[in-house]
């Protein structure tokens, strides 16, 4: 059998173009913020063929420069984080350090709408209650065509799952909507993370 034959042979998945000689199927921003959990979601992701671009955020600036529009912005953005009450958290800092920022300590969602250009892009927030509506409007406003995020405080590891769980499901050839409905059935602690759209 021909190597052009052999992966239609195979169980359908995104996997597929990769194994055909692409170098991935999709690229993925994952921004590591006070979260911790970017470098294990990237070795994963890049598993399912993903190209991942790992950016560690250690000041708002960090943050506002990877979603600024003045580079080109993933098709997917994966925020690592902290939230609390519909805000990104990010590292306290320096009050010698925090005078030169745009914003310190949370970005919320005027935050979102002052600073960030996402032109097209699924943002998926791991943060507890960063799917507070208000939060998610801003990311939309932004130009997210999708934001998925939980909208309570689902446990550290859940936050972690989610992520792949929703990469699994896209790899597998599902739809963003297929994938987002199969990781909320999935238990009560995913079924926190929702989805919105661009209207």
């Amino acid at each position: 059998m021909d190597e052009e034959t052999w992966p239609a042979t195979q169980r359908p998945s995104r996997i597929r173009e990769v194994q055909a000689g692409r170098l991935s199927w999709t690229s993925v921003d994952v921004l590591d913020l006070e979260g911790g959990d970017g470098r294990p979601l990237r070795d994963a992701l890049e598993s399912f063929g993903v190209q991942v671009n790992y950016l560690p955020i250690g000041q708002p600036r960090h943050f506002v420069a990877a979603l600024d529009g003045s580079r080109t912005v993933a098709p997917y953005v994966i925020l690592c984080c902290h939230g609390d009450e519909g805000r990104v958290l990010l590292d306290e800092l320096a009050p010698e350090i925090a005078a030169h920022q745009p914003f310190n300590g949370s970005a919320g969602p005027e935050d979102v709408r002052a600073h960030l250009r996402l032109p097209g892009s699924v943002v998926i927030n791991n943060g507890c209650d960063t799917g507070d509506p208000r939060l998610a409007e801003a990311f939309l406003d932004a130009g997210a065509s999708a934001y998925i995020a939980p909208s309570g405080a689902p446990f550290g590891y859940a936050s972690v799952f989610a992520p792949l769980f929703l990469f699994y499901e896209l790899t597998e050839q599902r739809t963003l909507t297929e994938a987002v409905t199969r990781l909320r059935a999935h238990d009560g602690e995913l079924g926190m993370w929702e989805m919105r759209h661009r209207h």
